[in-house]
């Protein structure tokens, strides 16, 4: 039975490459599907859910692209610098940050900004939306780590790191999540809000993705992808994937084994096939193609038998309308360890048609 993904990636060129790859039993073929050249500067970010593809570059413009129609969606303009991250949750909504320190919130369905919150003082430099979707990472470099409310769109907590940090991510359960600063990897406990281990990498880390929900794969300034245990802190498996530095690494499942697509300045995209064992063994390469540019991102844009977004239930006025709503057999307990509530946050009241005091 064959199976198929299509692999975006974007460039300094300011171009996205899209390829779509095929399985048929043991082949595995990449066929060139599409580019698009829709921005004025390099690629910064890329993100994808089971119909579109979302761009971000320096031209601090965020693209979009219709994978079911095959349709160029036009652009969402409201940031004002270079678009840092995105990231999809589920089909209706959209979450980007910039260099000017927002993060916006789009709905899917009409595009439209629902949220914008000035989420750090300097650039906002990576956010994660948990599994549930009741809460939300930032980080910035501002020095801080930012816990949002989704359920009202407030911001609930702020950690004051010691540098700043560059990537944040939540694990597949949710239980946890980790801090990329430079080449240290900080795990943190949910429930405690405490670093429950600290993991160093031989070079500076450009991108993390998880594999289960403790194997952590790490990719960065050199040549080799490595695996971590986040409960024992140790190294499981490392190979050589690129003669270049390492910019993106993504993941899918087939059947009983893992795809690691890795993206490099080298220009190629490569798929290795990887066993996840309690010692896994260097991954073999399945297929590589050769961009000719210099990757910069990378997604894995996995279409389903049925394409139709799931829009949220009809709203009200109030802030919970616009913002993901969470699972309801998942619960999540924000810890008050080692955070300090945001109050500089809140506006201030202001009295209005307050009567004037009579003069005796």
């Amino acid at each position: 039975m064959g199976f198929e993904v299509e692999i975006v990636a974007g460039s300094y060129e300011q171009i996205s490459f899209g390829y779509r790859v095929c399985r048929n039993g043991e082949d595995w073929t990449a066929t060139a599907d599409f580019t698009h050249h829709a921005h004025t500067a390099c690629l910064s970010a890329v993100a994808s859910t089971n119909r579109y593809i979302a761009t971000g570059s320096k031209d601090e413009t965020i693209q979009l692209y219709d994978m079911k129609k095959k349709i160029d969606q036009g652009a969402l303009l409201h940031h004002d610098g270079t678009i840092s991250c995105l990231e999809f949750y589920g089909t209706s909504h959209l979450l980007s940050g910039g260099e000017d320190g927002l993060m916006c919130v789009w709905r899917t369905k009409k595009w439209e900004c629902l949220k914008t919150i000035r989420a750090h003082k300097g650039q906002l430099s990576s956010l994660s939306v948990h599994p549930s979707g009741k809460l939300a990472l930032s980080v910035g470099t501002d020095r801080t780590l930012r816990t949002w409310n989704l359920t009202d769109g407030r911001s609930a907590f702020i950690k004051t790191l010691k540098q700043s940090a560059d990537l944040v991510k939540w694990s597949l359960e949710g239980d946890t999540y980790v801090v990329v600063t430079n080449n240290i990897i900080d795990v943190y406990n949910l429930e405690t809000a405490t670093v429950t281990a600290t993991i160093t990498n031989p070079k500076r880390i450009s991108s993390v993705k998880f594999l289960q929900n403790t194997c952590l794969a790490v990719a960065g300034d050199d040549e080799s992808v490595r695996l971590y245990d986040l409960t024992t802190e140790r190294c499981m498996c490392e190979f050589k994937a690129h003669e270049n530095r390492i910019k993106a690494v993504d993941s899918f499942m087939v059947d009983d084994f893992c795809v690691v697509v890795t993206a490099s300045n080298d220009g190629l995209i490569k798929l290795w096939k990887l066993h996840l064992d309690e010692d896994p063994k260097p991954p073999a390469l399945l297929l590589e193609v050769n961009t000719t540019a210099r990757l910069t991102c990378l997604t894995v844009f996995k279409p389903t038998a049925e394409d139709k977004p799931t829009e949220e239930q009809p709203t009200s006025s109030t802030a919970t309308e616009d913002l993901p709503l969470p699972s309801k057999n998942k619960r999540v307990r924000i810890a008050t360890e080692e955070v300090i509530l945001e109050g500089d946050c809140k506006p201030k009241k202001t009295k209005r048609g307050g009567k004037k005091r009579k003069s005796q």
